[in-house]
């Protein structure tokens, strides 16, 4: 909705327009007058006072000087005949003594409506230069005679006549612009008359064809400059607007055609994309039981290396301990045969105990080496499937992990530090956490130590507030920055082609997250190898 805004009508507007400067003109003209006709009045009046006050002084000085007791009424008398004119209110003569003291001497008053006032004596340097009050003027001169200062005048001339004049002034102003105004009213009115009836009809023109939607018509010729321009350039407009409207018509109909077009462009698109969505769901199926696969693979390949590696493990204790029980079976049959003869000596005898005890010992240890192997195994491939929580030491169970795949760390000539507290007892799922390990160990193996001949795994594990937190580290070559960014996304492998099927870091992401609940970041920074921080929750059991 527009917004509403307030208009003012083109009338209106001209009207106040013209009475605003015709009143701002005759009252700045008006002041003009009436400050210039105040001034040249003050100047007469001031002019007439000091001609005036002149004319008295020289008057009274011979009074001044008399000493005659009467001089004081007979210098009344004199100034009631020397003043003729009313602009003087009040005279005051003062008289300097020989003490340097000044004294009243005589006065005159206009009439006995002005009432007498106090001396001026204290004001002689004041009003030495005219002073002006509200209805009058005054002013003091000396009355010398010669070099000899006898005494003062003080002269009060009236204001009145000239206030008056002022205000007969200003009234007569005031009809003024009375009159101008009622001039300008009737002259904006007529500029109006002559405007408006144009305007009136190209409103009307304009509004027909408003409303009959024809914009084929165009505007006649206008009898002002203006508003001929402007009547033109509607004519402009309107050609443009139903060039426009027919433009649009055309567009409409073509969008119309083309629509259809495409609808039936999108319904045979839609059908086909039914059976492409069809087939790509059925794919999408067998896909997830591939990867289901891929995972159990990728699973009993890890185990398939702890087996491997076992079997090379066991092999050489077991190796030896054949080896030593069959030294002792022979040693046995040359003892028994010597017997059998009685052909046994002590020294042959004490010989053959001698060597059957290290015999025995040897048999023993290799024995002892590969039933723990073997234990260790089983404790390993057990907890691979088990995903129950239980209670367990970090510690040994880490121990066990290496145990298993020793063979693999020392025929790739790799190192692992391990750094966890050998008395950390938790309650966990140990299955998920020994097939976490054994990934991150096996992927450093193919991975980071492939190009490198030697290497080193470092693992920290620590207890944080009911979190364990595994730091797991190497120093090998490192991933590619393009790696990074996806390197827990399922079929993700750097050996594509080369027996990698891209699910070991899926799996252990999975693990962490969904068996143990916990969260895995790979350190993006690293100075050299990589770095993943694991961290997830557990209860830490009693020792």
């Amino acid at each position: 909705m527009p917004q509403l805004t307030n208009t003012i009508s083109l009338h209106s507007r001209l009207v106040k327009s013209i009475m605003a400067l015709t009143l701002l003109i005759i009252i700045t003209l008006s002041m003009s007058i009436i400050n210039l006709v105040d001034e040249q009045e003050n100047e007469t009046i001031a002019s007439e006072t000091h001609a005036w006050a002149n004319i008295l002084a020289q008057n009274s000085s011979q009074f001044l000087e008399s000493d005659n007791d009467n001089s004081q009424s007979a210098l009344n008398s004199k100034l009631k005949k020397l003043i003729s004119t009313p602009l003087i209110n009040r005279i005051h003569v003062y008289r300097s003594n020989e003490d340097g003291s000044i004294e009243y001497f005589s006065s005159y008053n206009k009439n006995l409506n002005f009432p007498a006032i106090g001396d001026k004596i204290a004001q002689i340097s004041e009003l030495s230069t005219i002073k002006y009050e509200e209805n009058h003027l005054e002013l003091i001169v000396k009355i010398t005679q010669g070099q000899h200062t006898l005494g003062y005048l003080y002269i009060q001339s009236s204001l009145s006549e000239k206030q008056n004049f002022i205000k007969k002034l200003v009234y007569i102003m005031l009809s003024f612009l009375l009159f101008a105004l009622i001039l300008a009213f009737g002259v904006s009115q007529w500029l109006f008359n002559k405007t408006d009836q144009p305007l009136v009809k190209l409103i009307e023109d304009i509004g027909q064809i408003s409303q009959s939607k024809n914009y084929t018509l165009e505007l006649a010729s206008q009898p002002y400059k203006e508003l001929d321009i402007l009547a033109k350039n509607i004519n402009v407009l309107l050609l443009r607007t139903d060039k426009h409207i027919n433009k649009i018509i055309d567009d409409h109909q073509y969008a119309l055609s083309q629509n259809q077009a495409l609808e039936n462009r999108l319904s045979a698109r839609t059908d086909a994309l039914k059976e492409s969505n069809q087939e790509l769901l059925s794919t999408l199926e067998k896909l997830h039981e591939f990867q289901g696969q891929l995972v159990e693979t990728e699973k009993m390949a890890s185990l398939g290396d702890m087996v491997a590696g076992i079997a090379h493990e066991v092999n050489t204790p077991i190796g030896l301990g054949v080896t030593a029980s069959s030294l002792l079976s022979d040693k046995l049959n040359e003892i028994k045969v010597a017997f059998e003869d009685k052909t046994l000596k002590s020294s042959q005898l004490k010989k053959f105990l001698t060597d059957g005890v290290e015999n025995v010992s040897i048999i023993f240890r290799n024995l002892e080496r590969a039933a723990k192997l073997i234990s260790s195994f089983k404790k390993v491939a057990v907890d691979q499937s088990n995903a129950e929580s239980s209670t367990f030491n970090v510690h040994d169970l880490l121990e066990e992990i290496l145990l298993t795949l020793s063979a693999k760390l020392v025929s790739s000539n790799v190192t692992v530090s391990l750094i966890c507290p050998e008395e950390l007892n938790i309650r966990s799922k140990s299955g998920p956490i020994n097939q976490i390990l054994i990934n991150l160990i096996l992927n450093s193996i193919y991975h980071a130590f492939e190009e490198v001949g030697h290497g080193k795994i470092t693992i920290n594990v620590m207890n944080l507030s009911d979190q364990l937190h595994i730091n797991y580290s190497d120093d090998g070559q490192g991933i590619d920055n393009a790696m990074k960014a996806k390197i827990f996304d399922p079929f993700t492998t750097t050996k594509r082609g080369s027996g990698g099927s891209g699910l070991g870091m899926h799996l252990v992401y999975n693990l962490v997250t969904q068996a143990l609940d916990g969260h895995i970041v790979l350190d993006n920074e690293p100075e050299h190898g990589v770095s993943f921080d694991i961290t997830f929750p557990v209860e830490i059991a009693a020792t």
